[in-house]
């Protein structure tokens, strides 16, 4: 089977809320209806927000969300907010494409870095990340407004 990625359909909006859905729930969060209403708006304009699907024999089964922003240091940057594939097919390089796919995006938009974080416990994904990135070592701090 071959992965392949490209922009979310109209159609796949049921199947996103679910992939999305699965995401939040990994992190032990929700978001209401309005926000995922907000979202899925907001990739079908492709303006500041972004989203890829990926794709096995046509059926989604992964997402990653991202965005650009100025970057004090030189050249615009890419973040790579969100990323989730199902379950059932972890280890078959659908992340991997995601993760690609948004480098070459960016790239292709002159962005200097493709950056994102996981939780130090996400072990699974860490395997994939520490191959295609580099651990910068930095600790992030959050504060709610």
């Amino acid at each position: 089977m071959t992965v392949t990625v490209g922009p979310l359909r109209p159609d796949d909006r049921v199947r996103w809320d679910a992939l999305f859905t699965g995401y939040l729930e990994f992190y032990k969060t929700s978001l209401p209806a309005t926000t995922y209403e907000r979202n899925w708006q907001a990739f079908a304009a492709d303006d500041t927000m972004h989203a890829l699907g990926a794709r096995l024999d046509g059926r989604l089964v992964g997402i990653t969300h991202f965005l650009t922003h100025a970057d004090t240091w030189g050249d615009d940057v890419c973040y790579l907010e969100d990323l989730f594939t199902d379950p059932d097919v972890r280890g078959r390089g659908v992340a991997r494409a995601l993760i690609e796919s948004v480098a070459g995006w960016a790239s292709d938009r002159g962005c200097a870095t493709l950056y994102w974080h996981t939780h130090e416990t996400n072990a699974t994904a860490r395997l994939l990340y520490d191959k295609v990135a580099e651990n910068r070592g930095f600790i992030r701090y959050q504060r709610a407004l």
